[in-house]
């Protein structure tokens, strides 16, 4: 048995509101998450949906797919780009706040495998994920992306 997770972000400009979605499913169980904000970037969004699924995750050693329509995610992860910017300290690249979470909870789980999907062709819980993510960003009570908005003065 595995944990399937769906993730994708948004945002209504670039930057701009944006939000995130995630579908986690384990056998017939299944869970939705999402959060708005106020000021953000699309890449931002995608990367902290990750984020936010394994964080809610309450086992680590259950085997675990990632499908994201983020090439961003995706091939940092997959590629392990990631692990490049780490030794070089995230000099040139964004979001390092965002990456350096993702590793303290990505280090926690024994198997964790991410797939690319395209988006917008009818995968159901991609495109839930899509209606998740952009229903946030369209929210009136949007949280605060402090870590973006400290950088974006």
């Amino acid at each position: 048995m595995k944990i399937t997770i769906y993730t994708d972000g948004s945002s209504i400009g670039n930057p701009g509101p944006g939000g995130y979605g995630v579908v986690l499913m384990f056998g017939q169980l299944r869970k939705e998450l999402s959060e708005g904000f106020r000021l953000t970037t699309n890449n931002r969004m995608e990367l902290l949906a990750v984020i936010v699924a394994l964080e809610s995750l309450k086992k680590n050693d259950i085997p675990i797919e990632i499908y994201t329509d983020s090439k961003y995610v995706c091939d940092a992860i997959e590629k392990k780009w990631v692990w490049g910017w780490v030794k070089k300290g995230f000099a040139g690249k964004k979001n390092p706040d965002l990456w350096l979470r993702f590793l303290r909870i990505y280090k926690n789980f024994t198997d964790v495998k991410f797939q690319w999907v395209k988006g917008h062709v009818g995968i159901p819980e991609n495109e839930r994920c899509d209606v998740l993510a952009t229903t946030a960003a369209r929210g009136e009570k949007l949280l605060i992306d402090t870590e973006y908005e400290a950088l974006d003065k």
